[in-house]
């Protein structure tokens, strides 16, 4: 008898969601609730909140990183209009009036999905009875874990983020460039930044390329053709039509070095956010999230173009056209009841 009560007490816990008793039938660590649906893992209680200076760094670098993204978007509406825009207008009134109605929807498209994906909630778990027998229902709290820096419960599909300091919904990662987390509140206002900036990016390495040769300085390449009616070797040849191009560089005006570097820093920032958008796409396309990609936990079992049709918020009618009757109504079944 007495060994068969110290056996029930050293595998007795204690349930978070609903404060049962559970008789565990060994030491295990991680176990759930056949009440609640709770699940606990005693392997977290080990972890300890951050430090203030960790939190405050984190913060600092955020709105450092917030700052220059402003500045950098600033600079380039205020230099292209500078430099840009005189040339246009002189070479084509209706060009002129045409660039200045892209420049300004894309401007306008970039501004307010920055300040959507920015300052709008990423998507925070709803408010959850838990703790009492009396207040938690059977299941409510199925697959759902505890949270030992928020001290509340956490959504299956839901992850901690240590410089928000709050669970986030289908959370994707902490993107430092908008100070924000990107989850379920704001995952569709940050793939529309990324397809602004990389469109946008687009039209201004357009626009610079197009203007700088209307004002580059004349190049003189006698001394090449001199050089060539000479049979002179290639690697000659090449030296002296970029010592000529670097010459007539230095003859550049303000305009056209500011046109220079708008056209190389475009290129630059669209090359690096392509690939971040086409990995956006690729996640969502698969049903799933970076994080839950690198823990190898997929929010969807099923992959296909109805997620990016689901996802961009779709009608039913590019349903029936993509996926035809019978695949947009299984599709939308699935989703319905996976929502129930």
């Amino acid at each position: 008898e007495e060994h068969c009560v110290a056996m029930l007490t050293d595998n007795e816990e204690t349930c978070w969601g609903c404060g049962l008793r559970i008789i565990l039938p060994s030491h295990a660590h991680i176990f759930k609730c056949l009440w609640c649906g709770a699940i606990t893992n005693r392997n977290h209680s080990l972890r300890k909140p951050d430090s203030a200076c960790f939190s405050r760094w984190r913060l600092i670098r955020d709105r450092s990183f917030v700052a220059i993204v402003v500045l950098f978007i600033l600079f380039v509406l205020c230099a292209g209009v500078w430099a840009v825009h005189p040339i246009i207008f002189s070479r084509s009134y209706f060009w002129g009036m045409f660039h200045c109605i892209v420049t300004s929807i894309l401007a306008i498209c970039t501004t307010s999905s920055f300040c959507l994906a920015a300052f709008s909630s990423p998507g925070a778990p709803l408010k959850i009875s838990w703790g009492s027998y009396s207040l938690v229902a059977k299941d409510v709290l199925d697959n759902y874990t505890f949270c030992e820096f928020c001290k509340k419960p956490k959504p299956p599909r839901a992850h901690h983020c240590r410089s928000c300091r709050m669970c986030v919904l289908d959370m994707d990662h902490h993107c430092p460039f908008i100070a924000n987390c990107v989850g379920a509140g704001n995952h569709r206002s940050f793939i529309a930044f990324l397809i602004s900036i990389v469109t946008s990016c687009i039209y201004i390495f357009m626009m610079t390329t197009f203007t700088a040769y209307h004002v580059w300085p004349h190049v003189d390449y006698r001394n090449v053709a001199f050089l060539g009616s000479k049979n002179v070797n290639s690697g000659r040849i090449l030296k002296e039509i970029i010592a000529t191009f670097a010459s007539s560089i230095m003859l550049l005006s303000a305009r056209g070095f500011v046109l220079v570097y708008l056209a190389f820093a475009s290129v630059a920032v669209e090359s690096g956010l392509s690939v971040l958008l086409w990995q956006q796409l690729h996640y969502v396309y698969e049903g799933n999230t970076y994080l839950n990609h690198i823990n190898s936990t997929g929010v969807n079992g099923d992959k296909g173009c109805h997620n990016l049709l689901r996802f961009f918020g779709c009608p039913y009618s590019a349903f029936r056209f993509v996926l035809g009757p019978a695949g947009a109504a299984k599709s939308l079944e699935s989703e319905s009841l996976k929502l129930l």
